[in-house]
């Protein structure tokens, strides 16, 4: 069973950055393509970005191209987003979520409960 915990949200000005952590447990990390989501208050979960387990495939939503950006490091079992030129509509729980093999958005097996960023305009 794999376990997914989320940090690095908080508050942040509009033009900000942040950088949100995944860290892994219970797998074999490099075996596991990884994702984010978010879902903002009163919307439904949306994609944000994906990085396959066998580097360097990334995918990203439109709305995140160019100021977002995914990584992963597998000896520390823990996957990153760099968030740059953040925006209100950025607000959001962001979910970090996995899983075995080849990305496919609709097999995902694992997900973790989130860590919440605002933007303030």
């Amino acid at each position: 069973q794999v376990q997914l915990v989320e940090s690095g949200g908080g508050l942040v000005q509009a033009g900000g950055s942040l950088r949100l952590s995944c860290a892994a447990s219970g797998g074999t990390f490099s075996r596991y393509s990884m994702a984010w989501f978010r879902q903002a208050p009163g919307k439904e979960r949306d994609f944000v970005a994906a990085i396959s387990w066998n580097e360097p495939n990334t995918y990203y939503t439109d709305s995140v191209k160019g100021r977002f950006t995914i990584s992963r490091d597998n000896a520390k079992n823990t996957m990153y987003l760099q968030m740059n030129s953040l925006k209100a509509e950025d607000t959001a729980v962001y979910i970090c979520a996995s899983k075995y093999g080849t990305w496919d958005i609709h097999a995902i097996k694992y997900w973790g409960k989130g860590t919440l960023v605002t933007v303030s305009s």
